[in-house]
């Protein structure tokens, strides 16, 4: 009998540390948002000892490496985000939750199952409602409303897209047309969005946004190819009275750093409100990385400003140095303070706001500001970031030719 226990306890010892591997190939998971099922893509691969899981959405892969396997579960840690999926490994299910480390019980539900690909339902070449186009979007929260421009391709009951606003792009959207509904989702590490809408009787667009735990806008849209947002070189500026930027941040070392620092001078400046939470700042930051290498010796400096989720120095540096050493940023960080708007426009109180993270102000080599871009319109609006690109250069080259006058 006591053989028989010795054995017992040995096997359930034996199968509890027992660790389960994580299946290569193809997931499917589903973020409960809301009571809304946000469904998002993604690939499991192995190589060597180590793991490696692809966010996907549309054509845009985001690689996972912090991957860890204790016994029956799995903690993927998302990217530079501050956020993660613990999960239970059963065969060809995973479940558990995402988590925000950094809010205040943000917890949502997460289920996996592998060998599917889809996004709401299976590719389909059955005619279905078109939603393809440009339409002059109306987000409503509580009252207040928003302006967008929507974005949208289909192919059969697929359907892309994303939305423009005047802080920045909702990124790569993906998504079906199911019963004559557009359902849109992403899922890129800290955005968790979905998007539903549905035709009226005179083809206007009418549905609703969940975004994380507990946001949620309805919108509107009107089909119109001459939608457009308003002027983002005219809706953050300097307070009356300046023309300057002056501040004192410390490095991610400590060391404090001034627009004053020798290294400034007689240079182009370009300032960029960043923070290591926002994935817009994330496409902003990796644009400018490849730009500055082949810029840096015509006289530029970029500088960062970063904005985090906690009013501790420690955390905030760490967040930053991860986001330099995951991107290779070539570029400088000082912390400059808390992510909320209204606590960072304290750090900078000539600006008349803090509207957008990201937001760039360019300084020209007399040190005066010349032009400021709210907000960021990555590679996932098409044209709108070709476009940007055009204007950025142009701005820039004026800049080094002093061309351009500074803003009152």
């Amino acid at each position: 009998m006591r053989l028989i226990l010795v054995l017992m306890s040995a096997s359930i010892l034996f199968s509890c540390s027992t660790q389960h591997d994580l299946k290569q190939g193809s997931w499917r998971g589903i973020v409960d948002v809301q009571g809304q099922e946000l469904p998002m893509n993604f690939r499991v691969k192995k190589e060597g000892d180590k793991y490696l899981v692809f966010l996907q959405n549309m054509d845009e892969e985001i690689v996972l490496d912090e991957i860890f396997l204790k016994e029956d579960s799995v903690i993927m840690n998302m990217h530079i985000f501050d956020t993660e999926i613990h999960a239970k490994i059963k065969g060809e299910t995973l479940t558990g939750y995402y988590i925000k480390n950094y809010e205040v019980d943000f917890k949502l539900p997460f289920t996996a199952k592998f060998g599917e690909k889809h996004r709401f339902v299976k590719a389909s070449d059955t005619p279905a409602e078109d939603f393809s186009g440009t339409y002059a979007v109306d987000f409503v929260h509580e009252g207040d409303t928003t302006v967008a421009v929507g974005l949208f391709n289909q192919s059969g009951n697929e359907l892309t897209g994303t939305f423009l606003t005047p802080i920045g792009d909702y990124r790569y959207l993906q998504g079906n047309v199911v019963d004559g509904e557009m359902m849109l989702s992403t899922f890129d590490g800290n955005h968790s969005f979905v998007f539903k809408a549905k035709k009226t009787e005179n083809g206007t667009l009418s549905g609703d946004f969940w975004n994380g735990k507990d946001w949620h806008e309805t919108w509107t849209g009107v089909k119109d190819d001459n939608a457009a947002l308003p002027d983002a070189e005219s809706l953050t500026f300097l307070k009356e009275g300046y023309d300057k930027i002056e501040f004192s941040f410390p490095d991610v070392n400590g060391n404090m750093v001034s627009l004053t620092d020798e290294r400034f001078q007689n240079k182009v400046i370009l300032l960029q409100i960043f923070g290591t939470w926002c994935p817009n700042c994330m496409d902003e930051t990796r644009f400018l990385s490849q730009w500055y290498p082949k810029n840096k010796d015509r006289g530029v400096e970029v500088l960062g400003l970063a904005y985090e989720a906690k009013d501790d120095f420690e955390y905030a540096s760490r967040r930053v140095k991860k986001m330099k050493e995951r991107m290779s940023v070539p570029y400088d960080f000082v912390i400059a303070g808390n992510m909320d708007k209204e606590e960072a426009a304290k750090t900078l109180p000539m600006l008349n706001h803090v509207l957008s993270f990201p937001t760039t102000i360019f300084i020209g080599k007399d040190g005066t500001v010349k032009k400021i871009h709210t907000g960021f319109s990555g590679p996932g609006t098409g044209i709108y970031y070709e476009r940007f690109i055009q204007r950025f250069n142009q701005t820039v080259d004026e800049l080094l030719a002093d061309k351009l006058a500074s803003i009152q």
